[in-house]
């Protein structure tokens, strides 16, 4: 089976750990698994800082299926220490509401490293991913520079900042105005991309946030209807549960879109002529017949990844609906 996920942060990354035990024989996770997992995985997110690349989706996903995310923020290295971020505040050099943990500092420095020899992002990754050994193929959406910009309006006047700044130090409290994937129109599908998506048996879009996670992935010139047109099942999660998002900020993103934070409004949102199927949670399970009327299958299952079993639990509610869907 070739599964190809598109996927965001910590809420895509806990899915596929649990997407790797689904389809693992006998439940352990092992190379032996009769699957082959490719995750495209946001870039929108990416950022430089301190002179250094940093991706913030894809180490996410590196290190969660790694072994190496500190699991309880879901972001960052396990046994992290903060020396080089105390000498550069002791430096003033910022900014200072993003700090880079020693450990992860080493991963953006050979990641930068092999940019300026020539490398592109989708090398790079693959060479990361080679001490990490995640277990799936993890290809960036784009080796093109494209990143998630936000406008909003605060005391400082309407502008637009960097989706970090809007979600690190704006802790999203300022009204999203609009979210705009700047470069996104001019950038290309990663090698493989295109030739993943084409070739799979199922497509899942994991309860990742809508807006600029999937949302940018599928921004990217060529992606949405390569997905569109596959010949395989695309199945979805709701990263909505009771009409809040289960993490993060996807509430105030998809408001600055014109979508209501329910389940069956990001389902349309996607829209049947994308999705085949979709997963809400069973306290949304009314959201069901508005969502099939709308031409997409729906169930209603547990949605909350609380340990990688129930993450397990979901991988294969999505696998049953997919093949339900292909029958």
């Amino acid at each position: 089976m070739r599964i190809v996920a598109l996927a965001g942060g910590i809420g895509g990354a806990r899915f596929l750990r649990g997407l790797k035990e689904a389809v693992a024989p006998g439940g352990d996770p092992s190379p032996s698994a009769p699957a082959e997992i490719t995750v495209v995985g946001n870039t929108g997110d990416d950022i430089h800082l301190f002179g250094l690349k940093v991706c913030p989706d894809l180490d996410t996903v590196m290190y969660t299926l790694g072994g190496g995310i500190h699991e309880e923020q879901g972001w960052g290295r396990a046994d992290e220490t903060w020396s080089v971020k105390e000498e550069l505040k002791a430096y003033g050099v910022g900014p200072d509401w993003f700090g880079l943990g020693d450990r992860d500092v080493a991963t953006h420095v050979v990641r930068t490293q092999m940019l300026a020899a020539g490398y592109p992002l989708s090398a790079v990754t693959e060479a990361l991913c080679a001490r990490w050994r995640p277990g799936v193929r993890l290809l960036p959406m784009s080796d093109d520079r494209v990143e998630t910009h936000v406008l909003v309006e605060d005391a400082e006047g309407r502008r637009a900042v960097h989706f970090q700044e809007y979600w690190v130090r704006l802790r999203a409290e300022v009204p999203a105005l609009a979210v705009v994937p700047v470069g996104a129109e001019d950038a290309k599908p990663a090698p493989g991309v295109l030739e993943a998506i084409a070739e799979a048996d199922v497509i899942l879009l994991p309860p990742s946030n809508p807006v600029v996670s999937v949302g940018t992935i599928l921004a990217v010139p060529g992606v949405r209807q390569a997905v569109a047109e596959a010949d395989a099942p695309v199945v979805g999660l709701s990263p909505i549960v009771g009409g809040a998002p289960v993490r993060g900020m996807a509430d105030k993103v998809l408001a600055a879109v014109g979508v209501e934070s329910t389940a069956e409004a990001v389902a349309r949102h996607y829209g049947p002529g994308l999705l085949d199927g979709w997963l809400v949670d069973t306290s949304d399970a009314d959201a069901v017949p508005g969502v099939e009327a709308a031409g997409i299958a729906c169930r209603a299952v547990p949605l909350m990844m609380t340990d990688t079993a129930a993450a397990a639990a979901m991988a294969r509610a999505a696998l049953d609906l997919a093949e339900e869907v292909r029958g």
